[in-house]
């Protein structure tokens, strides 16, 4: 005879699923103590993996916090959580900042919702991880750029500006990258284990530039830090933090590799009696998509501006936000998917095949019902529109001379 759901599952991967639940629903343990008639001890017990919950108790717990009971028995993939890893290495920030542990909660959701819609669907990931690489008493520079140019040549993007970072690492190595709301000195939090995978969470709220920095940022962690779990806040001073450092540093060389710049700056300046202007500046940093101020401290530290121009520019009350305006520059467009595209072609093909419930997928896909459907008669027309497309080549003759010359 099997053995009950219950007892199958480990009481500490299910006390610690429970836990992050309740404070993804807000509520303190106490506050569950008193809806569900029990002393708060025993739900401490309980989501330590002490004592076994009951299917009465299982039942209760999942309705108060809002979830289906699958979500906490069904996962099997899942075999630990990023949150201790965070706790671990990251207890300063955390103990200083308490509605912080709410990112790594939310990643640890996202990434094990990203596994089991690979269960549900028998599509398992797809990963080409590059092995983590040794950094261990190199100087932070050479070291950085020594990794930028390794992994740009890797990836096969030469040295200009990277069209679309997220897709890349996405598609080419199988990174799972989320945004999704965080406090606002959050820039970013990175993790990773064997079941879940590379993970990455990004502040949605933040503009453009700075995500695309912290993306850059938590890949260089992916890369030289791999088992390290990592929240980037935003001016939090980490005393002696080279592992911060080195991220930083190969988030400028892996976004502005000193080859491309330098080259583009040649031609900035040939056939001009005025040298680079400000607006050319403000253009290029647009290109790359970094911020301006990355953009001209990176050119001083290649010696192509003079030493302490941001600061001048700073002080003689230059806003790059009203130069950009002036150039028609939109620095600032919304993050068009927060969700990878695989995740959600994933959720609609298990809604499709009768696996998921519309109510299921729209909690996978962190929306309303009605934003659901849309989706997926939008996968739907495009599955159509694509055959259509693929039928009509059939009359397209490809051995046609086009007279190039």
């Amino acid at each position: 005879m099997d053995r009950p759901v219950l007892d199958q599952i480990d009481p500490r991967v299910l006390g610690a699923r429970l836990q992050d639940a309740r404070k993804v629903a807000g509520l303190t343990q106490q506050a569950v103590a008193g809806q569900m008639g029990m002393a708060r001890t025993t739900i401490v017990a309980i989501e330590k993996g002490e004592r076994r919950v009951t299917v009465d108790e299982l039942l209760s717990l999942a309705k108060l916090y809002g979830r289906q009971v699958s979500e906490f028995v069904s996962r099997r993939a899942v075999t630990e959580s990023f949150v201790p890893q965070f706790r671990a290495t990251e207890r300063d920030i955390l103990d200083e900042h308490a509605d912080f542990e709410q990112a790594a909660i939310e990643l640890q959701r996202l990434a094990e919702d990203y596994a089991e819609l690979e269960r549900i669907t028998s599509v398992p990931a797809a990963r080409s991880y590059p092995p983590p690489y040794e950094v261990s008493g190199a100087q932070i520079e050479q070291t950085a750029a020594y990794v930028a140019s390794a992994e740009r040549n890797r990836l096969g993007l030469g040295d200009g500006p990277i069209g679309n970072l997220r897709e890349r690492l996405e598609t080419d190595l199988g990174l799972r990258i989320f945004y999704y709301p965080m406090p606002s000195r959050i820039a970013g939090v990175f993790a990773y284990n064997d079941p879940l995978g590379a993970c990455i969470g990004l502040n949605v709220s933040h503009p453009r530039d700075r995500r695309q920095w912290s993306l850059a940022h938590e890949f260089g962690h992916f890369l030289m830090h791999r088992y390290r779990a990592e929240i980037t806040v935003l001016e939090f001073r980490r005393r002696g933090s080279a592992t911060e450092r080195l991220a930083d540093e190969f988030a400028g060389q892996f976004l502005m590799p000193a080859s491309g710049l330098e080259r583009r700056m040649t031609e900035l300046t040939m056939g001009r009696s005025t040298g680079v202007t400000l607006a050319d500046i403000v253009s290029l940093a647009d290109l790359y998509k970094v911020s301006v101020q990355a953009m001209i401290l990176r050119l001083e530290a290649l010696r192509r501006l003079p030493p302490g121009t941001w600061d001048r520019l700073k002080v003689e009350g230059f806003k790059p936000q009203h130069a950009q305006r002036l150039l028609g520059i939109e620095a600032n467009p919304a993050v068009g998917e927060t969700l990878p595209q695989r995740y959600v072609a994933l959720a609609v093909e298990a809604f499709r095949r009768g696996e998921l419930s519309e109510g299921q997928l729209a909690r996978y896909l962190r929306t309303d019902r009605v934003t659901a459907r849309a989706l997926v008669e939008e996968a739907r027309q495009q599955i159509y529109s694509e055959q259509d497309g693929f039928a009509n080549l059939a009359d397209l003759d490809l051995a046609r001379s086009l007279d190039a010359r």
